[in-house]
């Protein structure tokens, strides 16, 4: 009998060399490595600058937890050459290269996409980039919040005085990991049933892009100022905090006006069509916000609920990760990390719940691995040693 489904690493025996940082890239990775993939992180002597996002914990924070768990880490110094040497070596016995630098930094290493190609021509090579590898923007530094202002996402997200805001989390960042594991696996598929490899532009400015293009096509279609998809919509200050609200249908909005005591406003003949509150939007909408101050938010949950009427409070993490939804369907696992104690771990779509499984679940130190993999590549104890003493590698010590 075939074994479950949720027992298969779909990606044992496919390696990785990983030479990204920060959160991009890494996080490609980390899906790579949870899916079965030995995922070696090729970082430098003082680690993955995405090691220092936010409170340190060690060399460790939050963000190197989440985006490179289950990876295996080997530290060098790419500006020796005994170190560019065995990340050539390491490189040219991978089946996927995925790296982070700026245009022409790999090629200055001898680890460019056309180095490896020679040495394994079914590589599957992925850059990920701000601007990606070609045009005037390719060599301009990059942030996350520079490809929100850039990419137009910020012109969607105004505070109340209409001022552009960033979103605040690594938005643009964790959609181009997600948009770069897809490439990966997609190529790698195209790799097992055709043959040969890849090379794959993967840029946060095209992927940003990519997550708005319907937006895009709105603004373009409608002369730079599209509707609204419906009306009544949006978030509503109640007596006790903030309640988010949806009435996408006419029964959705008779509905809501039941439940508010504005029964008037069903067949008033400035709203009583979709087409008619979205153009009489700045008139209705007070007029439903006034009501929704009335009562708190648990008590607006249940009558809406009720009536069936799409609703959800504005919850901060904590309430999230307390909610009875959340823990019957067992969204986070909450798990021991070596030198964090215990962590909230979300549970990813499309793999197994994350168990007992160590070495999938804990982010490791800089160099940890940093002799093991050497072993496996075939070097020497004295070799190992050589490389070590001159600073060519790093390895951890506790």
């Amino acid at each position: 009998m075939d074994a479950p489904m949720t027992d298969r690493k779909p990606l044992d025996g496919i390696k990785v060399f990983d030479a990204t940082q920060g959160v991009a890239g890494p996080h490609a990775t980390m899906l790579l490595a949870q899916h079965g993939a030995n995922v070696i992180k090729v970082e430098p002597l003082d680690g993955d600058w995405g090691r220092g996002l936010g409170k340190m914990y060690g060399d460790l924070c939050a963000h190197a937890v989440t985006f490179n768990r289950g990876k295996r880490s080997i530290a060098l110094d790419l500006k020796t050459e005994d170190g560019r040497k065995v990340a050539q070596k390491l490189a040219s016995d991978a089946d996927i290269v995925v790296e982070s630098f700026r245009p022409g930094v790999m090629a200055r290493f001898g680890l460019g996409y056309d180095h490896i190609k020679a040495m394994r021509d079914d590589v599957i090579y992925l850059s990920v980039t701000g601007f990606g590898q070609e045009g005037p923007n390719r060599d301009l530094p990059v942030t996350d919040s520079v490809i929100q202002a850039f990419s137009g996402f910020m012109s969607i997200n105004r505070d109340a005085e209409g001022t552009p805001q960033r979103m605040g989390m690594i938005a643009i960042d964790v959609m181009t990991g997600l948009y770069a594991y897809q490439a990966i696996s997609s190529a790698l598929i195209a790799r097992m049933r055709f043959g040969g490899g890849a090379y794959i532009d993967c840029s946060l400015m095209q992927s940003a892009a990519a997550f708005q293009s319907a937006k895009m096509m709105e603004y373009y279609l409608e002369d730079g100022a599209p509707q609204v998809l419906y009306v009544p919509v949006g978030t509503m200050k109640t007596a006790d905090s903030y309640i988010n609200i949806t009435a996408m249908r006419d029964r959705h909005y008779v509905s809501l006006c039941e439940v508010l005591g504005i029964e008037e406003l069903i067949d008033d003949p400035r709203f009583n069509t979709r087409d008619k509150r979205i153009a009489n939007e700045a008139v209705l909408m007070p007029l439903i916000r006034a009501e929704f101050v009335k009562k708190t938010t648990a008590e607006w949950c249940e009558l809406l609920t009720e009536a069936a009427v799409m609703n959800a409070a504005i919850s901060t993490y904590d309430d999230f990760l307390n909610d009875s939804h959340v823990k019957a369907v067992n969204s986070v696992a909450w798990v021991e990390h070596d030198g964090l104690g215990r962590l909230p771990m979300v549970n990813i779509p499309g793999l197994p719940a994350i168990g007992g499984d160590k070495e999938m679940i804990e982010c490791a130190h800089i160099g940890q691995h940093t002799s093991t993999i050497l072993g496996e590549a075939g070097y020497g104890a004295d070799e190992i040693a050589a490389l070590l003493a001159s600073n060519a590698a790093g390895e951890y010590s506790a």
